[in-house]
């Protein structure tokens, strides 16, 4: 099975360049095209070497609050030893690009593009890039939500390739998910999916819920509800909603539409704020 994943490769935009672009942030959603992830906006962190990344997500108060997204881009020999610095914090990492070398707890992980990794909380993990060549991944990031009487659940270590979608039901095939996590595995407080369109495909109702989403387009195009504006995305591309916000989609063609989905799930609503 051939899987595209669009990875971003930086640079800067030329001075002829106009200003006009897709790029938006309102109450309830935000997209941040392909375009804008230049060199000028990339950040490092402490403890990696020769890696860059770019923010896609963070927590914001009175917008989404449950996580946030990088992606990643190592350059070769570059990684960490001491990728995570808040032991309260899972992790999902997928690869889109190259080739990532993982370390849990003294067995290593050779992960290849649509290769998965959930970490739980306090894992003992480091990352390399031991190739000759750039590794770009998403790396999802959430405080987990402890229940007292639930284990935590155990690491995994997938990939796409490996694992047959799910269809959605009447749908004939059309619009399926593939899922890295048993749905009722209630250990887990985040799902990281893939979401898969064929062409002419579409979401036939505007879903309106409590699950934050972060969603990067990996493949093809698509027309995307968002609230009450129709925005149109293709493969680089992130959707950043609130929860309630309305979303719906038709994928555009001519290829599959295919998109990398965060969203968080299993617990109670909190009634107070936390500590």
């Amino acid at each position: 099975m051939n899987r595209s994943y669009y990875a971003p490769t930086g640079g800067t935009p030329a001075q002829t360049q106009i200003l006009t672009d897709r790029a938006v942030f309102t109450e309830a959603y935000a997209v941040i095209p392909k375009g804008v992830m230049m060199d000028i906006v990339t950040s490092f962190l402490p403890f990696w070497e020769n890696t860059r990344l770019w923010v896609l997500s963070r927590p914001l108060s009175g917008f989404a609050e449950t996580f946030s997204q990088y992606i990643m881009e190592l350059a070769p020999g570059g990684g960490s030893d001491r990728p995570e610095p808040d032991a309260s914090a899972e992790g999902v990492l997928f690869v889109v690009e190259g080739e990532l070398t993982v370390m849990l707890d003294g067995a290593i992980h050779r992960m290849t593009p649509g290769g998965y990794a959930f970490l739980p909380p306090g894992s003992d993990w480091t990352a390399r890039n031991r190739s000759g060549n750039p590794v770009r991944f998403h790396w999802i990031r959430k405080a987990y939500d402890a229940v007292d009487g639930l284990e935590r659940p155990q690491p995994l270590f997938l990939n796409e390739a490996d694992i047959a979608p799910t269809p959605m039901p009447g749908t004939d095939g059309k619009w399926a998910t593939t899922r890295f996590v048993d749905p009722a595995d209630l250990r887990h407080d985040m799902h990281v999916t893939i979401v898969t369109f064929e062409p002419g495909a579409v979401i036939p109702f505007a879903e309106t819920h409590v699950m934050e989403h972060g969603l990067y387009v990996l493949e093809g195009k698509a027309v995307y509800r968002l609230n009450q504006d129709w925005v149109e995305v293709e493969a680089g591309d992130y959707m950043w909603l609130r929860a309630f916000c309305p979303q719906a989609c038709y994928a555009g063609g001519p290829g599959k539409f295919r998109y990398l989905l965060y969203k968080d799930v299993n617990r109670h609503m909190k009634l107070r704020p936390r500590a």
